[in-house]
């Protein structure tokens, strides 16, 4: 039966600036169908339109329990979907991480406001590690036709590091930015640039201003960061529990005076976990027709979309 609808949405907040520093690892800164519920992840209202859409059962997706990963929090657990297929060695250093139990009881040492909450550091040391060796950067992937990324509208790559713009839409729920597939033509290897946006509720690496830093602090985004869009590594993307980052507490360990973090109490790979334990989720497929249907709903009276950032990606859990 169904327990709870939800949406993840990502709404487009105002840029936090962020200072890169590990020295310190940071962010810079069985019905045939079935209507969504009228509420977001924080139990804020959504239109109308929104909520009235009916999805077929066949437009929804299970997520992959070996790509899923369960933090829980004394907020509640957040479900964060991975993306191997962009950043294969981001995910499975979180999942190598996750399965050694290595977040257990670290801290959210640093969160800001309409930014992110980065997790992963110690309570007596925000700067705390893993001694496995340092990531390479994955801010992009080079895809061609089989990796498909649906192109709805231009958009600014990142608008710190100037005007430039490209297509932007969604792969497999996530919304990614890329350089059109139709370029790959003229591409000597027949492929395309291609990264995940910085929307709410992104899950990505922390690092130094060395690109090559990653190691195992992470960040959740509680607000549309667009000016690490393909500059920071962008792993995965929470589907449930959106609410729970929000809640999070506000301060930086070591720096604001009486700021006591909000704990990672475990993190689990949800393969790991016997079937009773996990949390059955879906996403809606976002190559569906269906979908193609419901982003014709959200279009203006120009048929214009809503920032991709803006879309929200329905999201269920099923008992």
């Amino acid at each position: 039966m169904i327990k709870q609808l939800s949406f993840s949405i990502a709404l487009a907040l105002g840029l936090a600036t962020a200072a890169c520093a590990r020295d310190a690892e940071t962010a810079q800164s069985s019905d045939a169908s079935i209507a969504t519920l009228v509420q977001d992840e924080t139990g804020a209202s959504v239109g109308a339109d929104v909520a009235s859409f009916e999805f077929p059962d066949d437009a929804w997706r299970d997520l992959d329990p070996e790509n899923t990963l369960y933090i829980e929090t004394p907020h509640g657990r957040i479900v964060v979907e991975m993306a191997p297929e962009f950043a294969p060695n981001h995910v499975e250093r979180m999942k190598t991480l996750a399965r050694d139990q290595f977040y257990d009881f670290l801290v959210w040492h640093r969160v800001i406001d309409g930014f992110m909450a980065q997790g992963g550091g110690a309570r007596g040391n925000p700067n705390h590690g893993t001694d496995l060796p340092l990531l390479e950067a994955e801010f992009n992937t080079r895809r061609g036709a089989e990796l498909p990324i649906s192109e709805l509208q231009n958009r600014v790559i990142n608008p710190g590091n100037g005007t430039q713009s490209a297509r932007a839409g969604f792969w497999h729920g996530f919304p990614a930015g890329t350089q059109t597939i139709a370029a790959a033509a003229l591409t000597g290897d027949g492929q395309v640039n291609s990264w995940l946006l910085h929307c709410t509720g992104a899950a990505a690496m922390a690092r130094t201003s060395d690109p090559n830093s990653a190691g195992s602090q992470f960040y959740l985004t509680r607000g549309n960061a667009e000016h690490l869009n393909a500059i920071y590594t962008v792993w995965g993307r929470v589907r449930v529990g959106q609410d729970a980052v929000d809640a999070m507490r506000v301060g930086t360990l070591g720096q604001d005076p009486g700021f006591v973090p909000d704990t990672i109490d475990s993190m689990r790979v949800a393969a790991d976990l016997p079937e009773d334990e996990r949390t059955h989720v879906q996403v809606i497929d976002t190559d569906s027709t269906a979908f193609t249907a419901y982003l014709d709903s959200l279009r203006n009276a120009a048929g214009e979309l809503p920032d991709v950032c803006e879309i929200p990606v329905p999201t269920r859990i099923l008992e």
